[in-house]
């Protein structure tokens, strides 16, 4: 969960819906469409656009199709082409990225409105615990790669979901990290400074599940449990390419007994403390 929702599939209602293709939001396939109707009614191909804008002939495709959200630079550059007299350009108004890629939109939903969260992390530092420059450093580093505008609101959206550590009223907030997620790519003396200082909050603890105490149920993977404003309970499992949301209380209750284990065999908030202090003190 650290670096976003990484899986396509989901289980919501205990009915999986599949967001392996989400459906493009309405107004940027209409924009896609008319685009599609210029370049046409041109008779330019989708490579001389390509070209042209200096896009891959893909991601025009991805755009035409309502797949990608048009660039407003691509639209400028398409209304000029293909004498629009402003009609495509006039489309960026219209137009609103979403904060978060569609198959992640439904947890941060449920994230948002929590009053209490149990996190496990595997290999990553948690979303809700990223400094800045950490984050910056997982997205820009995103396979596929994103462009920079993409990037930026990424990282914006990001930082935006950790008013949960402050929203009033209060979250109960609990993060166990198996201790490769502290070792990990990115993670500099600032991130677990930053670590150290949330977890003073009253609301929020952090637990490290270190190398030595760590069993194979503990390796199987992060998650997350949550709890809504309307005390419904969600389980999230995140993998390579899958993840489950659901509600279905036979996967809650298994999460919850494997996170009641794990927490069970990590350091306690004040040893872990110490344990990142150690590892500031290392670097």
């Amino acid at each position: 969960m650290a670096n976003g929702i990484h899986g396509a599939v989901y289980q919501s209602e205990v009915r999986p819906v599949s967001v392996q293709n989400p459906q493009p939001p309405g107004t940027s396939r209409y924009c896609g469409n008319q685009l599609l109707r210029r370049r046409t009614q041109s008779g330019m191909s989708r490579e001389e656009l390509a070209a042209a804008t200096n896009y891959a002939a893909a991601t025009i495709k991805a755009m035409e199709q309502g797949v990608r959200m048009p660039t407003p630079r691509l639209l400028d550059q398409a209304d000029d082409l293909f004498q629009a007299s402003g009609k495509l350009s006039a489309a960026k108004d219209y137009l609103k990225r979403e904060k978060f890629p569609a198959r992640a939109q439904d947890f941060m939903d449920r994230e948002a409105e929590a009053i209490s969260l149990w996190s496990y992390e595997v290999a990553l530092i948690p979303g809700l615990l990223q400094t800045e420059a950490y984050a910056r450093a997982l997205i820009g580093n995103h396979c596929p790669p994103l462009d920079d505008e993409t990037v930026e609101e990424r990282v914006a959206a990001r930082l935006e979901r950790q008013s949960l550590l402050t929203r009033k009223p209060l979250a109960a907030l609990n993060f166990v990290l198996y201790e490769a997620a502290l070792r990990g790519p990115h993670v500099d003396k600032e991130q677990l400074l930053h670590m150290l200082d949330q977890g003073k909050r009253g609301n929020l603890t952090v637990q490290v599940l270190t190398f030595d105490c760590a069993n194979p149920a503990a390796l199987a993977g992060p998650m997350v449990l949550l709890e809504t404003h309307d005390h419904e309970r969600l389980a999230l499992s995140d993998g390579q390419s899958i993840s489950q949301l659901t509600d279905d209380p036979r996967v809650v209750s298994s999460h919850t007994e494997r996170l009641s284990m794990i927490r069970a065999l990590a350091l306690s908030p004040d040893e872990s403390a110490r344990f990142i202090e150690r590892m500031v003190e290392e670097l």
